[in-house]
């Protein structure tokens, strides 16, 4: 159940008009009153004898207490109760009562019998408004300090009582929601998201990974947004706003989003502590050896190497770090995932897009980020981003899968840590974005994943053998299913690629299986190639991708050719990380 607690106003009878009313879309149905301060207030909803101009007259008559230059200039309080979708219906008698328990929560009516006047009017099934003139019977102002968290704990109760659907619990960190005006908008203009929305994900894309304001401000344009940047007289900038070029308002011009108001993190104060690297995370930054041998390299594939790198980090940070250096590391994994969304295939935008959204609530905590720390993976997004787009084929596909992977349990690692710290909403966020990340790996790993089983199949028999037996040597406990796994093949050839290349894959193997929880993988033998090519430098996809099922049967037969690492980038100093 959700109350929210609407702008304040000065018309009475305006706001009557609309609560009776047939709504913007014929969807208010049978408008009538449930409960009103004493019980007995007329119903113009079905009285025809009583009109929206008398019931006004009622609810604001308190206001002839007060001389005229004494009155509020803006006295109407307005709150609206909302079931949810899987709710029962509730009565009319239900409705009511809920209406009496938030006004007397809310310090509307505290049952005093001096508070302010009030009826709540219902015209559809799942919810209700109530309005409220501000001035008491005894002419004092009501005391309505904190209205909204207020009205918020009251329904928790009544959920718990009435056995209704337990809304997660807010922390005022979240993004403020669409008002209905703006969903009628957007049904009216044929969007696909109202524009607040469609602002914020544009806003979040452009400053993933940017170094500056220059390049933030650069992005936004380039998106097509309008800018409108509020500047002090001593020229410094304090703020912007930004707009749809075909968002307009009545008179024809463009509607503004401030930043704050589309989320409380792209705010350019709050934008700019990410551009802020302290002393102390500078110098941690720069002492990483896989940082400091950063070669001068492009391109979607190493990309996103690097990225999978810096998101193995981020979550030993979750997993070990102290909250505020946890909070920057969940920050920043949502950069990467818009930049992922930005940069990747067809086949895989759409459900990344969707985990990039959801994960957004999860960036966002009472527990202050520190930043500088998330330095890695911000530079990550900033590589997906100039890297350009991705291919869906080969090693393009291929290091995109490995990412995808990686990201898929950061995001449980970020759900976890939220569950910890009792940040429902955030968890729930988190959870919801690892599933859409789940069915954005199934779309990009289908390809690398077919060509790396054909590879094993094609494995001699010895060599599958030489496999079999080290996958229950090492993992006894999980052998059994792995092997039953469709994965399996793709598996035995990665661990048949890293003896080549000279590892041991014993070790390899026990390493990526100890390096972090399986149980949620859907399928671990596709997790485990992804850790075993990481760890032993091996490309995404192999040298013989090439390679087809209508080769000889005696070459089907013969073992695979040495896979040597390849030389130049993907050997450098920075993938050899404990990824």
């Amino acid at each position: 159940m959700i109350p929210r607690i609407h702008h304040q106003g000065s018309n009475t009878v305006g706001l009557l008009h609309y609560l009776y009313g047939r709504g913007t879309h014929e969807e208010h149905i049978d408008p009538h009153l449930v409960a009103s301060f004493d019980g007995m207030a007329p119903d113009p909803g079905r009285d025809p004898s009583v009109t929206k101009k008398g019931l006004q007259n009622l609810l604001d008559q308190p206001l002839a207490l007060l001389a005229p230059d004494q009155r509020p200039d803006k006295h109407v309080w307005h709150c609206s109760v909302r079931a949810a979708p899987d709710d029962p219906i509730l009565s009319d008698e239900q409705w009511g009562d809920i209406a009496r328990r938030m006004v007397a929560a809310t310090g509307i009516d505290p049952g005093d019998s001096a508070g302010c006047r009030w009826a709540a009017v219902r015209h559809a099934d799942d919810h209700i408004h109530i309005i409220a003139t501000l001035i008491r019977e005894d002419g004092r102002r009501p005391n309505h300090h904190r209205s909204g968290k207020r009205a918020q704990a009251e329904c928790r109760l009544i959920e718990k009582e009435l056995g209704l659907h337990k809304v997660a619990p807010g922390d005022g960190t979240a993004a403020k929601r669409t008002t209905s005006a703006e969903r009628h908008k957007t049904e009216r203009q044929g969007r696909e998201r109202p524009a607040r929305e469609e602002l914020r994900e544009t806003v979040r894309r452009a400053v993933a990974g940017a170094a500056s304001e220059e390049e933030f401000f650069d992005r936004l344009a380039a998106a097509g947004l309008l800018i409108r940047k509020r500047i002090a007289p001593s020229g410094d900038l304090l703020g912007y706003k930004v707009a749809l070029p075909d968002d307009r308002n009545g008179e024809k011009e463009p509607v503004f989003y401030a930043g704050s108001t589309l989320a409380p993190d792209l705010s350019l104060p709050r934008i700019r502590e990410r551009w802020t690297l302290p002393a102390e995370a500078a110098s941690a930054n720069g002492s990483r050896p896989e940082q400091a041998a950063l070669p001068d390299v492009t391109g979607p594939a190493f990309a996103r190497r690097r990225a999978t790198v810096a998101t193995w980090q981020a979550l030993l940070i979750i997993d070990h770090g102290d909250d505020g250096t946890a909070a920057a590391q969940i920050a920043a994994a949502g950069e990467v995932l818009d930049a992922l969304a930005k940069t990747s295939a067809a086949h895989t935008r759409a459900e990344l897009r969707e985990a990039a959204f959801v994960f957004e609530r999860a960036s966002r905590s009472h527990i202050r980020a520190v930043r500088g720390h998330d330095r890695a993976l911000r530079e990550a997004a900033r590589d997906l981003a100039h890297s350009g787009p991705a291919l869906g084929r080969g090693e393009d596909g291929a290091t995109t899968a490995m990412l995808i992977d990686m990201a898929f349990f950061l995001a449980i690692a970020a759900a976890n840590w939220h569950a910890k710290k009792h940040h429902s909403q955030q968890a729930a966020a988190a959870r919801q974005a690892a599933e859409h990340l789940r069915a954005a790996y199934q779309a990009a790993a289908a390809q690398p994943m077919a060509v790396l089983r054909q590879r094993g199949q094609r494995l001699a028999l010895r060599a599958r053998q030489r496999q079999a037996d080290l996958l229950h040597e090492v993992l006894p406990d999980l052998a059994a299913r792995v092997q039953a796994e469709p994965g399996w093949p793709a598996l035995a050839a990665t661990l048949d690629d890293a003896r080549k290349a000279g590892h041991n894959p014993g070790a390899l193997l026990s390493e990526a299986a100890g390096r972090r929880e399986l149980d949620t993988a859907t399928s671990i033998s596709d997790v485990l190639v992804w850790r075993l090519r990481r760890s032993a430098h091996l490309p995404a996809l192999s040298e013989r991708s090439h390679d087809t099922p209508a080769r000889s049967s005696r070459r089907q037969g013969a073992s695979a050719p040495r896979v040597l690492p390849k030389r130049g980038p993907l050997a450098a100093p920075l993938l050899r990380s404990p990824v």
